[in-house]
């Protein structure tokens, strides 16, 4: 594979993926990294313009893609956006992905590949209002992953269940990386589907297996559950929001393995710190575990940045191997996230115990997590602007027992106006993949302003809990 992409491509080219969970994403993962390229990941349910600006921010010189899945027409989009994406010179279908490796030449010499080489870029939610790529590299990854499965438990030639999705770090990097770096037999899923998953978890005897909450709860709560053989399982993680410790228990006890919780963003790699399998109830429900190894943690003053005593709240900051290049090609983001000294600002509220073990406050950042996904409100905000019967609008998340967090629009009619939530509804998933459209629509007269005019988010989040809003 890397010697078909040289024949095509030169080391340090963009190379995306989009596609759902298949064998070839894999291949070529490997295939980009052993060229000296950089793979990009791309949302398979990202519609046109989030396609475009994916293509052209990451500069990609190649797509790779399959031609549809779950109804989106992904190759006849990417050939629509083609024309406006200057720097994409190739778009290969994977449904001729035998033919592209036959076009490689096997005396070609492949180039050398330092530990400290980008080899993915990975689009992340921020309050800018568009995605940043974090820049990642072999060395962070590759190591990133394999401390994620020593401390989950994995033992060498495990099987392991692959079903988060490749285009995040918690499925290429997370588990198939930590994959090959414990000899496990890895099973992939092509997209999560509970019956799909519990079928096969049981099928090939898996011992270890990864999901954010929604997942693990839509498996217990499948009528195939009860039937499932699950006696193999030795360890079951998840991660993207809280788990409450009345879920933790149940985890533990229907799934019968020892439970445990990652913390990150795909900035550091993406874990940096996680729950033990042996910890206590109350760590792994109330905390996000202790900082992983060979990676340091601070708790700062959000003020001042100094490091705050223990127990006090503040920004959760990490420094080490882990952390991003950068965030490609936005240098003023990237000098916002990573301070002088090279350490990464999250952007979340913890606090430390006195054994080094965090746990999560809140977020700085204007982020709605629902399901493990980050959804950033300002993208919302800008396409709900866009419409004429639009006056003003917040997007803020909400919680929810099964996704987390869920997205609620509050809209302001424009003068003279009136608010149809259905139509809403289908602009936004004309725009937008599923799982960013608001789920809940307030509409409401006036907004709660700061003095400088600004939105109080919080405010509508306290009205929403005290009832005073009607959805629509």
């Amino acid at each position: 594979m890397a010697r078909a992409l040289l024949a095509h491509f030169a080391p340090g080219d963009q190379i995306a993926v989009w596609a759902q969970n298949i064998p070839e994403w894999e291949m070529l993962e490997f295939g980009v990294a052993r060229a000296g390229m950089v793979i990009v990941t791309v949302n398979p349910g990202y519609q046109a313009a989030e396609l475009r600006y994916v293509l052209n921010q990451s500069k990609a010189k190649a797509l790779f893609c399959v031609d549809s899945f779950r109804g989106n027409p992904m190759l006849a989009t990417a050939q629509a956006v083609q024309p406006e994406c200057p720097e994409l010179r190739e778009i290969v279908r994977f449904a001729e992905w035998e033919a592209f490796l036959d076009s490689g030449d096997p005396s070609t010499e492949l180039p050398p590949v330092a530990p400290t080489d980008a080899v993915m870029i990975q689009y992340t939610s921020g309050t800018t209002g568009f995605p940043k790529g974090a820049l990642l590299h072999h060395r962070g990854l590759v190591n990133n992953a394999t401390h994620f499965m020593d401390r989950m438990g994995v033992a060498d030639g495990n099987v392991y269940v692959t079903m988060m999705p490749l285009f995040h770090t918690a499925g290429s990097v997370m588990a198939v990386l930590g994959a090959v770096a414990h000899r496990c037999t890895q099973v992939l899923v092509p997209a999560f589907e509970p019956a799909l998953a519990l079928a096969l978890t049981g099928e090939y005897r898996a011992n270890a297996l990864m999901g954010v909450p929604t997942m693990l709860i839509a498996m217990m709560e499948h009528d195939d559950f009860a039937g499932t053989d699950l006696s193999a399982l030795t360890g079951v993680c998840s991660g993207g929001s809280l788990v409450p410790e009345q879920l933790v228990r149940t985890f533990e006890r229907e799934l019968g393995a020892p439970f445990t919780i990652v913390f990150g963003q795909t900035e550091c790699s993406p874990v940096a710190t996680m729950t033990r399998p042996d910890d206590t109830m109350e760590d792994k429900s109330g905390t996000i575990g202790a900082p992983m190894p060979h990676v340091e943690v601070k708790i700062v003053d959000t003020e001042t940045g100094d490091t705050v005593p223990i127990g006090v709240v503040g920004e959760l900051c990490t420094r080490g191997y882990h952390v991003m290049h950068n965030y490609f090609e936005m240098p003023e983001q990237t000098a916002e996230a990573i301070d002088a000294d090279g350490w990464l600002h999250t952007g979340d509220l913890a606090a430390m115990n006195d054994r080094g073990y965090c746990s999560i406050e809140g977020r700085l950042k204007d982020m709605i997590i629902r399901g493990g996904e980050n959804i950033y409100p300002r993208e919302l905000e800008e396409l709900l602007f866009a419409h004429p019967s639009i006056g003003s609008v917040a997007v803020i998340g909400l919680p929810d027992d099964r996704w987390g967090e869920t997205v609620a629009a509050f809209v302001r009619p424009a003068p003279g106006a009136s608010i149809s939530k259905d139509e809403l509804f289908a602009y936004m998933r004309d725009h937008l993949a599923p799982h960013k459209t608001p789920r809940h629509w307030f509409e409401i007269d006036e907004f709660p302003l700061t003095g400088s005019g600004k939105i109080q988010k919080f405010k509508l989040r306290e009205q929403w809990q005290q009832g005073s809003l009607t959805e629509l």
